[in-house]
């Protein structure tokens, strides 16, 4: 029986100028946010306080802004860098232009900014990502350009038969190795 593993794109599939849209969307409850903001030790009243949050502009608690960010770019993994990417190398740009409330729907997309060969490690690319997160209302939520190292399909698969076969194996070694990507 033939066999197909999820997986991300290589850095030889991505291709600029394309927008790759992630399904589903997320709803955004108010048990995820304030387990999110308590983990992450973000005491912020607008994320946990209802009453203090109703005082405030928008009159009532507010999504925590890092788990939007989280969402939306985990929401392209699986589509997009699942086994595929290296390392996250940053973000350029993040920009929350409308809150999300408990109960709001984030549905995301991600475009190919850039993508070039890394200078520095043959078989890997650097591929500028801008993530893009609306509500169920189409209104713009949050927007993120971020660098991430991701392997070519030839340099993975050789370097997961150097690693013993296992898949992947290699791309967790290379992680370890010091210097950023040029």
């Amino acid at each position: 029986m033939r066999e197909i593993e999820q997986r991300g794109l290589y850095h030889d599939e991505l291709e600029t100028e394309v927008r790759y849209v992630h399904r589903p969307g997320r709803t955004l409850t108010e048990a995820d946010n304030v387990l999110f903001t308590t983990l992450t030790m973000n005491t912020q009243s607008l994320h946990l306080d209802a009453a203090w949050a109703a005082t405030q502009p928008f009159g009532q608690r507010l999504v925590n802004s890092m788990l939007t960010l989280s969402t939306l770019v985990g929401a392209s993994v699986a589509q997009l860098t699942q086994g595929t990417i290296v390392a996250n190398l940053g973000f350029a740009e993040v920009a929350f232009p409308h809150p999300m409330f408990h109960g709001d729907t984030l549905y995301s997309s991600t475009v190919v900014l850039e993508k070039r060969p890394s200078a520095s490690r043959p078989g890997q690319g650097v591929v500028t990502f801008e993530h893009r997160g609306h509500n169920q209302g189409g209104v713009l939520v949050a927007r993120a350009v971020r660098s991430a190292l991701v392997w070519t399909r030839a340099a993975h698969e050789a370097s997961a038969t150097t690693a013993g076969g296992e898949p992947g194996a290699g791309a967790r070694d290379a992680v370890g190795q010091e210097g950023a990507p040029s």
